[in-house]
């Protein structure tokens, strides 16, 4: 595939720039951070202004009100994640910290060492207030970034990343570190530059994260769908359930950490469903059930399909289970591995529900809406990782960091320690 020339040097100057970020200070990536804020304070009117222009042609097309919530970035957003940068700003630097010191040898010292990716490529759908999480999670973790919005966010990207470049401007970070692609052309493009581009980052849907990690030698960070469960067990607390299941549907249906399908167990069944079901169809919360589910409530049948599904909208899937072990079961079975949490008061359940539900993140007695970088402190996340391999969950700045194995010596050579009579190494741990 050809690549065109413009992308290429775009691609070669944040290599440049990030190479220059990898050995600044933390005072000196802290002073960038700090100074992006008052850019985007003061280029409010204009993003939220590109953002009304992108949400009005976003309905013209049509497109789907789970996107268009994430897409809508008023002042209390932008004030937010505005926030979040000042957080990142504050959080310790996650470059050069050793790891392991040890000693091989008299004079002959390892360690390893933490150091930036290089440059990361993230691609993401709708969400322009990601845009600022992620530049400043770059730039404190000593890397760049090539970021590449949906078109539906294209006006809003555009004058969040002028906002960010020109508060660069004053500091001694290179603004080249935070580059905007605008076309759709250039994503498959993006997926090619194996020389520039260290990670990929996509965030959308499970067919998107699978169409890019088929589409590139680039390592990928993938981001599956949110498919997230609430299991109520029999020594459920009605009055702590019920609020929880409220807040993981209705708090920000449009989350990838979003309740989709709720399990209950048989014996507090029905007493439990009438109640949730009043308050969440109250909240106008579109009800589907199993067999089960349906001999309490008046409710249309979930199919196996609704298993499978991420809502990211007023629609939820109700399961009765005969035990714990259902509950698990089916959350193995259906789940994407983001987030699944337990209502109970029995903590052995508790135990065994998070020891083997295979999840990110697994939760007990509270909603599924805490799976979030900026809750958890890592002031914001560049996405959440449903892979076994780490990262895994929110991804903040330890994700965005590898690490280096150095080693200095004072003329040491290998064959001193082979042969014969080798001289046997010390392997002292100086940490």
């Amino acid at each position: 595939m050809t690549i065109s020339p413009l992308l290429i040097e775009t691609a070669q100057k944040t290599q440049a720039a990030a190479r220059q970020l990898a050995v600044l200070s933390t005072d000196a990536k802290n002073q960038a951070i700090a100074s992006i804020a008052p850019a985007l304070e003061n280029a409010a009117p204009d993003i939220l202004a590109a953002n009304q222009m992108d949400c009005q042609q976003a309905q013209a097309d049509g497109i789907a009100k789970p996107l268009y919530n994430r897409l809508k970035l008023d002042e209390a957003k932008l004030k937010g994640a505005i926030s979040g940068l000042r957080d990142v700003e504050k959080l310790a630097d996650p470059v050069g910290e050793i790891q392991i010191y040890r000693e091989l040898d008299q004079g002959l010292n390892l360690r390893r060492i933490t150091c930036p990716l290089g440059v990361l490529g993230v691609v993401f759908e709708a969400r322009p207030d990601a845009v600022i999480q992620i530049s400043a999670l770059a730039i404190k973790s000593g890397n760049a970034v090539i970021l590449k919005g949906g078109k539906e966010a294209i006006h809003s990207c555009r004058e969040l990343v002028k906002a960010i470049r020109q508060g660069l401007a004053t500091t001694p970070v290179n603004p080249e570190v935070v580059q905007l692609l605008t076309t759709r052309s250039e994503i498959i493009e993006l997926l090619q530059l194996d020389k520039y581009v260290d990670l990929i980052i996509p965030r959308g849907s499970n067919s998107f994260v699978q169409f890019v990690q088929e589409n590139t030698r680039i390592p990928v960070l993938g981001h599956a769908d949110g498919i997230c469960h609430l299991y109520i067990d029999r020594e459920a607390d009605i009055s702590k359930a019920l609020p929880i299941v409220i807040d993981s549907k209705i708090q920000y249906p449009a989350a990838c950490n979003a309740l989709e399908t709720l399990l209950v167990h048989q014996d507090i069944a029905p007493k439990f469903l009438p109640q949730i079901a009043a308050e969440l169809q109250q909240k106008g919360v579109e009800l589907r059930g199993d067999n089960h589910s349906q001999k309490i409530l008046d409710i249309p049948p979930a199919t196996d399909a609704d298993w499978q599904t991420e809502y990211t909208d007023l629609i939820l899937s109700i399961k009765v289970v005969e035990n714990l072990e259902a509950a698990i079961s089916h959350i193995n079975t259906y789940g994407s591995g983001h987030t699944d949490g337990i209502i109970t008061e029995d903590p052995e359940a508790a135990q065994t529900f998070m020891s083997i539900v295979d999840s990110a993140g697994v939760f007990h007695n509270c909603s599924t809406r805490f799976a979030d970088g900026f809750r958890y402190g890592f002031g914001a996340e560049v996405g959440i990782s449903t892979q076994k391999m780490p990262p895994r969950g929110p991804v903040g700045l330890e994700g965005l960091v590898t690490y280096k194995y150095q080693l200095i010596g004072d003329g040491h050579i290998v064959a001193t320690y082979a042969g014969n009579n080798p001289q046997p190494f010390t392997h002292i741990n100086l940490l």
